[in-house]
């Protein structure tokens, strides 16, 4: 498949290199030529000099055969007018645009159009570190019945199988996070102090499952 990417900045670069990476080919649109020296030799995309959202450079970078926009400059109201302007007038089903603005990123969420609010979400991840805020949701259906949530434990849950986990808690912890690294669980993997643990459970016993988890386990 084909991605247009508007940015050519650290985070531009990353997924330009990432996107190749899977396989797919990628054009990277910014205004400043200097910047595509990030995508380094390897890389084997089309670089575009211009701006993100002019159409005719959009034309140049593919966007008519396009899978999919990404639009993360360093602008706000560029990423917007570039995400909206492929998503209206070139029909890309596929928009996320980069928002530093966190009040702008609800605005435009509410559009239609998926943003990452870096500001906010950098926030939340040092906030989450300092403080227990309770369970993180990371996914949910598109009715919001089932989530899939982070939780806290008790310390009396670390080394035990997570299969025995699943059993007291009554739902799936199909995966964990450990050390940074993502890890699915076996019949053979016990929880291990600083795992983060993922819940998949039903919106209406969020609260039972992390009061469970809360106490000591079961004996």
């Amino acid at each position: 498949m084909h991605y247009v990417i508007m940015g050519c900045g650290r985070v531009g670069s990353n997924l330009a290199r990432g996107l190749e990476g899977h396989g797919h080919s990628v054009a990277v649109v910014d205004v400043n030529p200097d910047s595509f020296q990030r995508l380094g030799p390897q890389f084997q995309g089309a670089t575009i000099e211009g701006v993100g959202f002019d159409r005719d450079i959009l034309i140049q970078a593919g966007i008519r055969q396009a899978a999919g926009y990404a639009a993360v400059s360093s602008g706000d109201n560029s990423n917007i007018i570039g995400a909206r302007l492929a998503r209206e007038y070139f029909g890309v089903t596929t928009v996320v645009a980069r928002i530093y603005d966190p009040s702008r990123a609800q605005v435009y969420e509410r559009l239609g159009i998926p943003t990452v609010a870096t500001v906010r979400w950098a926030a939340e991840q040092v906030l989450a570190k300092l403080v227990d805020l309770g369970p993180e949701l990371c996914w949910h259906d598109p009715s919001g019945a089932v989530q899939l949530l982070t939780m806290s434990y008790h310390e009396g849950w670390v080394g035990r199988p997570i299969i025995e986990i699943e059993k007291q808690l009554h739902t799936p912890v199909p995966t964990l996070d450990r050390f940074g690294t993502g890890v699915i669980p076996d019949p053979s993997t016990v929880l291990q102090d600083q795992d983060t643990l993922y819940v998949m459970v039903d919106q209406s016993r969020v609260a039972q499952v992390r009061a469970t988890l809360a106490a000591a386990p079961d004996m």
